[in-house]
């Protein structure tokens, strides 16, 4: 359960109604997911995450797909159900197949496993690694 429950589009204010039919529009969609929902008794921070959201995942250098899989990472990496699940479901939509869940939960776990290890061992940065001096 939400800790402040859901606005429904219903009972939003004309602000809270303008960024819900902005997501129906921009996702053809008939429906607001819960996310949305829970955020939106704070408008301003409704208006302002679906205004990041809508700007970063629009088309750019990364194709649909590799934004939804980087997402879906994200989500896995910091534990977070509710966004794993939405994102399956969207990068499913977008192309994601079978195949790439695995190889990107392969990266993944593996990721984590070697982050863990180089902070662990406090593994010094190699210079070539570095960024040039100026």
């Amino acid at each position: 359960m939400a800790t402040l429950g859901f606005v429904e589009y219903k009972n939003a204010s004309p602000e809270v109604q303008a960024v819900y039919d902005d997501i129906m529009a921009t996702r053809k969609t008939d429906w607001i997911n819960n996310f949305w929902k829970a955020i939106a008794h704070d408008p301003e921070l409704l208006k302002r995450t679906w205004e990041d959201t809508k700007q970063i995942m629009a088309p750019g250098a990364l194709d649909a797909v590799v934004k939804e899989l980087i997402y879906l990472a994200v989500s896995v990496t910091n534990g977070c159900p509710y966004c794993v699940a939405a994102h399956t479901v969207s990068a499913r939509k977008k192309g994601m197949t079978d195949k790439m869940f695995h190889e990107m939960m392969s990266v993944v776990g593996m990721a984590n496993e070697n982050n863990r290890l180089v902070n662990g061992y406090q593994v010094d940065i190699d210079e070539q690694f570095k960024p040039p001096s100026k």
